[in-house]
């Protein structure tokens, strides 16, 4: 059995280096700006119907989480073949720096261009989620690996507070007005997530040792037959089975939040730009603390638990956001004073901001604990595959229904995806999924 230990801390860094480079495309491109720019002004052209954007920007997203669900298990089997993780990560991380820039082409009129490039920058993009964490199971023993996670996604929250500076303080408010500006913020993106990841290719070895290419052997046909074999064996791991199912409606709940958490203050809300940029504050700062504190408790109550713990918040916090305007009134009738629901939306955003910081660290963490050490990468695939098809069915489901319901409405279908992946949690046992892990780390 592999005793696993402890990395040296300038490797750890490096290796959460690349979420704090990660989260400018996050938070800029899908989350904060340019999907408000994309829906609203490119497609929407301020008319005030935005079920068309809404749709393709939807489309879009959920087209390259599809080619992810493709190619990531596959990718992971032959990095773990090939010892190559870093390589993959690298041409990645390049093609998402280019694709991310070239959004400053995509103005009124050419929505097309928009969605084939969307689709390019986000498939780069989510792949690489996938390769960064499968070196998590090297860098620490089980009981640190909450830690390490936590740490990772708490500096990619700071990462994103510090690349949206730029952007608050020179490009402006999202508007057909501002558009010569704020169409900046590809490019802007792209460099930041460049030079911030530099010290991630500096210091994260790769360990493993690469494999002879059998002769008559593709490494495409390799790493296909690896895949076969680690579903074949799902038998074996079914507590990695249950998470990854879990995982499936959790990260379409996330991901439907994420996407269109601002486009709903936009739309249904109709805050202010200053309150605008407050959520964006907020949010950054909770998600880092649910984030970094978490990751503490999940290595004292465990993963699974704590798992449990934020999809009950998340449950709680839909519910939240779908009254904020009820909330609002009845606030201002009891105080008899006028309450903003744009000022409950952001009590509502810091729920939200823990939920979401924690749940995606804890996810990582179980699956760290569950995969063997000689196949982190493939058992990582398979984290991309069950995180990127809940994107494709949770972006394709919330535009469809945006469209029938309206998006107030339809942001509802999220209790229900919170509370299945709760339900499918309760199957999990962690104990038993970390022997069959360390059991199996020379397979």
């Amino acid at each position: 059995m592999t005793t696993r230990v402890r990395a040296p801390r300038r490797e750890i860094f490096g290796w959460a280096m690349f979420d704090f480079a990660n989260q400018a495309y996050t938070l800029l491109i899908i989350t904060v700006v340019f999907g408000d720019l994309f829906t609203r002004v490119i497609v929407g052209g301020e008319s005030g119907d935005y079920r068309l954007g809404n749709f393709l920007w939807s489309l879009a997203l959920a087209v390259s989480y599809l080619m992810v669900v493709v190619c990531s298990p596959i990718a992971g089997a032959v990095m773990d073949y090939t010892a190559s993780k870093k390589r993959f990560l690298f041409a990645a991380w390049l093609l998402t720096v280019f694709a991310t820039a070239a959004l400053y082409f995509v103005a009124p009129g050419y929505a097309l261009l928009g969605v084939v490039l969307l689709i390019i920058s986000n498939f780069a993009f989510s792949i690489n989620e996938a390769f960064i964490a499968s070196f998590l199971p090297d860098l620490g023993p089980p009981e640190d690996l909450g830690k390490i996670s936590g740490f990772g996604w708490a500096l990619g929250y700071v990462g994103g507070m510090v690349s949206a500076v730029f952007v608050l303080l020179v490009l402006g408010e999202v508007s057909l007005a501002n558009f010569d500006r704020i169409r900046w913020v590809g490019p802007w993106a792209g460099f930041f997530v460049f030079a911030a990841a530099l010290p991630t290719f500096i210091w994260l070895r790769e360990r493993g040792t690469a494999r002879v290419l059998p002769s008559g052997r593709s490494y495409l046909g390799i790493g296909l037959d690896r895949v076969r074999e680690t579903l074949h064996s799902l038998g074996e791991h079914r507590d990695m089975a249950l998470v990854l199912v879990s995982m499936f409606f959790s990260m379409s709940g996330i991901y439907i939040i994420i996407t269109y958490a601002f486009i709903y203050g936009a739309q249904v809300i109709g805050w202010d730009q200053d309150i605008r940029t407050l959520m964006f504050i907020i949010v950054q700062l909770t998600a880092a603390a649910g984030a970094f504190g978490f990751g503490f408790v999940q290595d004292r109550l465990g993963a699974r638990l704590t798992y449990q713990v934020t999809l009950v918040m998340w449950i709680a916090a839909i519910v939240l956001i779908y009254l904020t305007p009820w909330l609002a009134d009845t606030l201002s009738r009891l105080l008899a004073r006028e309450i903003e629901a744009q000022h409950v939306f952001l009590v509502v955003g810091s729920l939200a901001g823990l939920s979401l910081g924690a749940c995606q660290s804890t996810t990582r963490t179980l699956v760290g604990l569950f995969s063997p050490l000689s196949r982190a990468g493939e058992y990582f695939g398979f984290w991309g595959l069950s995180l990127k098809l809940a994107g494709v069915f949770g972006l394709l489901s919330i535009g469809l229904l945006q469209a029938l319901l309206g998006l107030k409405t339809a942001v509802l279908f999220c209790v229900l995806l919170f509370g299945a992946a709760l339900v499918v949690s309760r199957g999990v046992d962690e104990a038993r999924g970390r022997r069959v892990a360390a059991s199996q780390a020379e397979g």
